[in-house]
């Protein structure tokens, strides 16, 4: 099969097209003949290298994709050959204490597809059968590749971590990435009021055309002296927070006392200065959050397809052309996830 790979950890410049056997599905697994995969800043990273992480040369990246089962192994019930289906990326035991209390997101063994074993820029790839859902019907194949990771994490950082609920008030910072634009659908749809920052003038329009109540371009003004005059000083209930040393200060003087930050990631740096005493003295929660467990994966696919959900698609590139996908990313120039078309 055809797969976009890397020998060795770097820049960009390393990936290519190369030819690796077709996967066998072990098993409980499938094997899903890929026809899109979407890129995540995670493919950046590993792409980098990340400290701990041992991989098999060469390696693919890529967590996210949609496609048709090409293969089943043993012991896989209810999915055959011809079935179009997505899946979550994230690996788990199924036998630690967290795996028994339904927490596979906490698995002591956690992974990722893409991070931890081959991933979706590829033909074809082998996922766990007990990670797939049916394309929602609604969906396009470029569509159903670019929501299963940021749709998941973003539905756990805000129904099952940061309990949102209608009425309140959220800041997602850097709306146009693909974690903050599913935050965005997902709290508009629960009845949350929303502002969201960006550096850039024309992503906070488009921002407000999928719904945000207001934009701040952190450029040009105080975000947390923002938030606080749209809200008549009070702060917000929930911060979408993903990037880390940057932001970090801005989300604590955002929150309304008693408020709560939901992290699930660091881009811009895992460092950030910490006020502490803002901390206590507001009373504020700070929530981690990665992924999703089995339970928030079923639940996130059922209200994409029961609201009528849609990801947000920047461009496509054929797997051939994936090295200019990358370096789309990289350059942060996107709005919405960037898609690889992987097979007819």
């Amino acid at each position: 099969m055809k797969a976009l790979g890397f020998a060795r950890h770097g820049s960009t410049a390393e990936l290519e097209l190369c030819e690796l056997p077709s996967p066998t599905p072990g098993a409980g697994e499938v094997r899903i003949a890929l026809r899109t995969a979407a890129l995540n800043h995670l493919d950046l990273f590993v792409l980098n290298g990340l400290p701990g992480l041992v991989l098999e040369f060469p390696h693919v990246g890529g967590a996210d994709g949609a496609g048709v089962v090409s293969g089943v192994g043993a012991g896989v019930q209810g999915w055959r050959e011809g079935d179009e289906v997505v899946f979550n990326p994230g690996l788990w035991c199924g036998e630690c204490e967290f795996c028994r209390r339904g927490e596979e997101a906490l698995c002591v063994r956690f992974g990722i597809v893409g991070e931890h074993r081959r991933g979706t820029l590829a033909e074809e790839v082998c996922v766990p059968a007990a990670n797939l859902a049916r394309r929602p019907r609604h969906l396009s194949w470029e569509e159903a590749a670019a929501f299963p990771l940021t749709f998941l994490t973003a539905w756990r950082m805000l129904v099952t971590r940061g309990r949102l609920a209608a009425g309140e008030t959220v800041l997602i910072h850097g709306v146009g990435g693909g974690v903050a634009l599913a935050a965005l659908a997902i709290a508009k749809r629960l009845g949350a009021r929303v502002f969201v920052t960006s550096s850039s003038a024309e992503k906070l329009e488009r921002a407000r055309e999928l719904g945000a109540d207001a934009g701040i371009n952190y450029t040009e003004a105080d975000v947390a002296r923002e938030v606080r005059s749209l809200t008549n000083k009070r702060g917000v209930d929930v911060v979408v927070e993903t990037t880390g040393a940057a932001t970090w200060t801005s989300s604590l003087r955002a929150c309304a006392r008693g408020g709560r930050i939901v992290t699930c990631g660091a881009t811009t740096g895992p460092n950030p200065a910490e006020e502490i005493r803002l901390v206590f003295w507001n009373q504020l929660s700070i929530l981690g959050s990665t992924m999703g467990s089995a339970r928030d994966w079923a639940q996130m696919v059922e209200a994409v397809e029961g609201w009528g959900l849609r990801p947000v698609v920047d461009s496509t590139f054929p797997l051939e052309a994936g090295r200019l996908a990358y370096e789309k990313l990289a350059s942060g120039r996107q709005f919405g996830k960037i898609v690889v078309i992987c097979g007819n």
